[in-house]
């Protein structure tokens, strides 16, 4: 049985360490502050009797559970990271512990009346009975991705208490700045040696994922002219009216609030300007490849087109590809998803085999020779101050990540 106290207390623990990160920098990773977690989880895997542990240069954290058979097996990995994302605060973190949830309204500040409700985010519903850790309304909580890691911790601890599991060799690392991209980029594949490994970076108890969007940036730059408006006739040019014709031209239906499931979209995140100069800020994703490439012509025609109209080039678009849906690298492999399944269904839960609407380290690390699905960490409302994650959610993933171990060592004997 895995002890619900100290896995709460574990948990805890690594959500008041501040770890948000920052898109903005480019150093690596791209806050100091991750470093603080880091070290902590260095010294706690040495004394929880883990091998192989090393935190490198880059902030990464990579450490081995030997294998207790007599025979060989596969190696597997798990995967987590450290940050926390940089949309919401994660500084000054003071969770709430709500027992034997009922159903009702949890007031997070009573000062600022901030309240988190099952009117409002009707998942709540589903964990009546159970314990909740919640934030205090002011900032985020952090289980994205503090929960996987402490379901990873929690798990290896368990399998090295109970030598009487058996299971192969296994690979742990916490990766950095998993929220502005980076995650995988220094990752070293090769050193992590697994044949696949799983990330534990879901939401909900029982996702299970192994598609995800595809995924550019579009920063689109607007020149325009300021001249005296009493004088401007014929010699302005306003280019905060110009971004505003973009913006129309951008199919309006295509957006995060109006599509689910497969659907893609184009999302304008952010808009600075003024009439000399507007930069707009889009992400562009969709599951399906071909779309995807049409979505990013799109963006490219629509500037092409205002700037034939406008008989000058003002409008320049500048397109990133960010991450591929790993269902390309996971579906030749794709006993590695129907193991955890499996291992979900042994446990009692229903798995939510659904497509991921963003990406995790695990879309990069497929395209880097690592097939990686995603689990559940059990964490909702990621990114904000309604951020909540069931204790029993926390447990069960620790579970899976046991039962998969297990069963790897079965399957293989």
């Amino acid at each position: 049985m895995i002890d619900k106290k100290k896995i709460t207390e574990r948990f805890i623990n690594y959500v008041t360490i501040n770890t948000e990160s920052d898109p903005n920098n480019p150093a690596f990773p791209s806050t100091e502050n991750q470093w603080n977690l880091a070290k902590i989880l260095e010294k706690e895997l040495i004394e929880i009797g883990m091998q192989d542990v090393e935190l490198d240069d880059n902030c990464y954290i990579m450490a081995t559970l030997p294998s207790n058979l007599d025979y060989k097996v596969p190696t597997i990995g798990f995967v987590a990271h450290i940050d926390t994302s940089p949309d919401f605060s994660g500084a000054n973190v003071k969770p709430k512990i709500v027992e034997n949830y009922q159903g009702n309204d949890i007031v997070l500040n009573e000062e600022q009346q901030i309240i988190l409700s099952p009117n409002d985010f009707d998942d709540l519903l589903l964990y009546k009975g159970q314990n909740l850790i919640t934030t205090n309304g002011t900032t985020l909580l952090g289980a994205d991705d503090k929960a996987g890691v402490t379901e990873i911790v929690s798990a290896m601890e368990y399998l090295i208490q109970h030598p009487e599991i058996k299971h192969g060799k296994i690979r742990i690392c916490f990766t950095p700045d998993e929220e502005v991209g980076k995650g995988a980029h220094l990752f070293d594949v090769e050193k992590f040696d697994a044949e696949w490994a799983y990330t534990m970076d879901g939401s909900q108890i029982g996702e299970l994922e192994y598609e995800n969007f595809n995924a550019a940036s579009a920063k689109i730059t607007i020149n325009g002219k300021i001249v005296h408006p009493g004088y401007a006739k014929g010699k302005m040019i306003n280019s905060i009216l110009i971004a505003n014709e973009y913006i129309s031209a951008v199919p309006s239906d295509e957006v995060p609030e109006k599509t689910e499931g497969y659907e893609g979209f184009f999302h304008l995140h952010d808009l600075k300007g003024d009439v000399e100069q507007t930069v707009l800020e889009y992400i562009i994703r969709d599951h399906d490849f071909d779309v995807f490439e049409k979505r990013k012509y799109l963006m490219q025609k629509i500037a092409f087109d205002m700037n034939k109209q406008l008989g000058k080039e003002l409008i320049h678009v500048e397109i990133k590809n960010q991450y591929f849906n790993m269902k390309e690298k996971v579906l030749p492999v794709k006993h590695i998803v129907d193991i955890a399944e499996e291992v979900m269904k042994d446990l009692d839960i229903k798995p939510l085999i659904k497509p991921i609407r963003g990406g995790t380290d695990g879309s990069q690390l497929s395209f880097k020779g690592l097939p990686c699905p995603n689990i559940f960490a059990g964490g909702h409302n990621f990114h904000g101050r309604f951020e909540y994650v069931p204790v029993e959610s926390i447990i069960k993933a620790t579970e899976v990540i046991i039962g998969i171990s297990e069963k790897v060592a079965e399957k293989y004997s």
